[in-house]
């Protein structure tokens, strides 16, 4: 019997998002001036509020409140009747030193030997029903907020839009779990005020949202994909009605809510830990993009259809206390889950700072990460220019998403015999 699936995104402009991307501006910043820095920053976006907190220990000094204003303005809160903006809100700091009793377990003499910033178990997942190798609902769910917020930006074809924004969709799969139909789309967007009454401003949304919003969402999508569209989908567009009140105003944003929107929309696993904020000792980050690049190159090499990878740790120690896969029986070499872990532990070193060098973790990296999900995105060389009244100016060319490169798959083809 067929069966449904729905995953969720959530757009920039969301609270938790504003959060999230402050976060990892703060932590690029430091990292741009001190790749040494060790960053656990948190996040509290309220009317007309921003709370920093959180434990630094870096070489270097920061404007923190103006960067979390920059980051706000750009996001596209810079009006005053949103109740809240980057030129007028307060911006409070309660960032301190990192407990020297975490570093001592962190640092060592020698780098290769650097520990585990936490305990806790990480999951990478992979599945091949996608391009990017990402679950289908969160995929297209990512690209109609992309969309969205570009058409806002734009505001030609669409003038009414406020940056808070929801996405749902419901995909439906047939028994052998292959995507037959999308079932249902779910699009809550905050907008200007209407003079138009409540009926008409909602059967205006709905019809931008379904005849231009979509429409342009599929033409993004292969046409196997573009298939999946018919006229059946049941659409929920601003269900609740008038949504003038949004963003911080509407709802307090923390750093680190929106983690299965991060990852994989409810596929596969999740073990708990926030990404933004962190600097890459902390193998909540770090371990969670080098468990995604494993699943995505097992799967891309042809090892399974769909992967699930699970790495543990220890705080303060070197080598992982597991690692575990599940192929959800899509495997497609003669060898048992755990021999394929046990052969994914002799390829892939997953000790922290090998995980830091292979994936290039200590550059600043992270602000284009903290909204529209943290895996499936093209991996791409920019240049980025980090300017500071106490430090002077820093150009630097860094790689983006390198845990999305598919760099290991020969490797992984001649270990399994494919």
């Amino acid at each position: 019997m067929s069966y449904l699936f729905t995953s969720e995104s959530v757009s920039e402009g969301h609270p938790d998002k504003v959060a999230d991307q402050i976060s990892d501006a703060l932590l690029d910043h430091f990292l741009a001036f001190d790749p040494d820095s060790k960053v656990a920053c948190e996040t509290l976006v309220t009317t007309g509020q921003v709370v920093l907190a959180g434990e630094v220990r870096s070489d270097t000094y920061l404007d923190v409140q103006q960067i979390a204003r920059e980051v706000i303005n750009k996001i596209g809160y810079t009006k005053g009747e949103y109740q809240f903006s980057g030129d007028s809100c307060g911006v409070i700091s309660l960032i301190h030193e990192q407990s020297q009793e975490i570093n001592q377990g962190v640092d060592r003499g020698k780098k290769e030997e650097q520990g585990a910033g936490d305990q806790g178990m990480m999951f990478g997942y992979a599945t091949n029903e996608t391009e990017n190798y990402m679950p289908l609902a969160l995929d297209i769910s990512h690209k109609i907020l992309q969309v969205l917020a570009d058409l806002r930006r734009e505001g030609t074809e669409i003038d009414y839009l406020r940056p808070d924004a929801k996405a749902q969709v419901t995909i439906e799969y047939s028994d052998e779990n292959v995507p037959v139909r999308i079932d249902t789309i779910v699009v809550s967007t905050q907008h200007d005020p209407f003079d138009a009454d409540d009926d008409k401003m909602l059967a205006q949304i709905k019809k931008d949202v379904v005849g231009i919003l979509i429409p342009k969402v599929k033409a993004q999508l292969p046409e196997k994909i573009q298939a999946l569209f018919d006229d059946d989908i049941t659409y929920h567009i601003n269900p609740t009605g008038k949504f003038v009140i949004g963003g911080p105003h509407g709802d307090t944003g923390l750093t680190g809510r929106k983690i299965i929107v991060d990852t994989y929309g409810g596929k596969g696993a999740h073990g708990g830990g926030a990404f933004s904020g962190k600097d890459p000792s902390k193998v909540d980050r770090s371990a969670a993009y080098a468990a995604r690049h494993v699943a995505k190159n097992l799967v891309a090499a042809g090892v399974a259809d769909e992967v699930l990878v699970q790495v543990s740790y220890a705080i303060g120690v070197v080598e992982p206390t597991s690692i575990f896969i599940d192929t959800y029986g899509t495997a497609k070499v003669d060898l048992t889950d755990g021999e394929i872990a046990r052969r994914v532990r002799e390829l892939f070193d997953m000790r922290p700072f090998a995980i830091e060098e292979r994936l290039k973790l200590r550059n600043p990296i992270y602000l284009e990460s903290a909204a529209y999900g943290h895996m499936g995105k093209t991996p791409q060389v920019v240049k980025k220019v980090y300017e500071s009244p106490y430090n002077g100016r820093v150009e630097k060319e860094v790689e983006l998403f390198t845990w999305e490169k598919l760099d290991r798959v020969d490797e992984v083809k001649k270990a399994f015999k494919l």
